[in-house]
């Protein structure tokens, strides 16, 4: 009874001790790695006052290199839904010659460093690049365009939602597809009412990290995009460019606002990604 008390309702009785100590250290790595800078920021951004403030993130440029960042990484993180769902699905369910190769292509843009990504994208989608050159005749320009953009981010993203979604799908038991088929339930059936409820939550899950990183990333987007402003040029760009400038206002207010959008963007993925689960998955 007392050792129930103690408990309290906020932790489930365990036969390791150290709750105490574990969290206190988990919230002070926090605190130090994340939350104190973020407060700083907004400590930072809030000194400037709400006039001055409203003025620098309300300037065109500003609201066009948001709108682009995260545009394009909303698009970006969708297209990869789709693409790494049906690359997950083809890894875990088919046996093939050369799918271990292509399952350690998909690992590449987490080893290779953004800018040479950057550079071979710029190469292969330039007018007289690889692809470019086919590309151009149609009247289709990828690199110097938002659509460079698109493409750099998609690249960048894509393992997220593959490694997010790939365990859960080679964890589904096939009796469970086939009790679907032996019920009466075609394929079509089977995958939208039996597959993708229970691949929901992996799916959000992926598709929250394949937009935060979008959403951040730099290296590969500068190269592709060409930074034309008010047409490419993305919003980490311009923080860094306003403080090349010495202008530390804007560069506060533009990351203080990024830095508002992503956590409300997160935050409603992960609203619903619970409600999912609790849909779907086993009710955590």
């Amino acid at each position: 009874m007392v050792a129930a008390a103690l408990s309290g309702p906020f932790r489930k009785p365990s036969i390791l001790p150290g709750f105490g100590l574990t969290l206190g250290l988990t919230l002070a790595w926090l605190g130090t790695i994340v939350l104190i800078p973020l407060a700083a920021l907004v400590l930072k951004s809030a000194g400037l006052g709400w006039e001055a403030f409203g003025t620098l993130v309300t300037d065109p440029r500003t609201i066009s290199a948001l709108k682009l960042s995260f545009g394009a990484a909303l698009v970006a993180a969708t297209i990869n839904l789709v693409f790494g769902l049906l690359l997950a699905w083809v890894l875990v369910r088919y046996r093939f010659p050369g799918r271990r190769l292509i399952d350690a292509f998909i690992d590449l843009p987490f080893a290779l460093p953004t800018a040479v990504a950057g550079i071979a994208l710029t190469a292969l989608y330039a007018p007289n690049g690889w692809i470019g050159q086919f590309l151009a005749p149609l009247g289709i320009k990828v690199a110097y365009t938002p659509l460079g953009v698109v493409v750099a981010l998609v690249f960048v993203s894509l393992p997220f939602i593959v490694r997010t979604v790939e365990p859960v799908l080679a964890e589904i038991d096939r009796e469970v597809e086939e009790a679907a088929a032996s019920l009466g339930a075609n394929r079509r059936q089977t995958v939208f009412g039996v597959v993708l409820p229970t691949l929901m939550p992996a799916l959000l899950t992926g598709y929250a990290l394949a937009l935060a990183r979008a959403v951040g990333e730099y290296g590969s987007v500068i190269f592709i995009a060409g930074n034309i402003p008010y047409v490419s040029e993305i919003a980490p760009l311009l923080i860094v460019i306003r403080l090349e400038e010495f202008n530390y206002a804007g560069a506060t207010a533009v990351a203080a606002v990024m830095l508002a959008i992503s956590f409300v963007m997160l935050l409603v993925i992960n609203l619903i990604q619970a409600w999912s689960r609790r849909r779907f998955g086993d009710g955590r």
